[in-house]
């Protein structure tokens, strides 16, 4: 494995960890999405670069679209989330009671 493909491993597994056993607030689960997705993209850029290919180049940009809407959906569910139960963490919504 070269040391490009393990910092990128180890720096996609962090937040996959933190996605996965870190579920106490839904801020810091949007921030373990955030890195990871942010990973993905510099892996992506570099990889259309390695490549040379111009039809390759286009995915990094769509990665980083999804992202930020994958960003502003969680915010926008952050904010609703805490008007309406006081707080961010998890334990405290439960979709059966909406």
């Amino acid at each position: 494995m070269s040391p490009m493909y393990f910092s990128f491993t180890s720096a996609f597994i962090p937040g996959l960890m933190g996605l996965a056993f870190n579920r106490s607030h839904l801020l810091s689960a949007l921030l373990c999405l955030e890195g990871m997705m942010l990973t993905l993209f510099i892996a992506t850029a570099i990889w259309s670069m390695t490549l040379n290919s111009t039809s390759s180049s286009i995915i990094p940009m769509i990665l980083l679209t999804f992202s930020a809407c994958e960003a502003s959906a969680g915010l926008a569910i952050l904010v609703a989330a805490s008007r309406s139960h006081g707080s961010d963490k998890l334990q405290n919504l439960n979709l059966l009671q909406c």
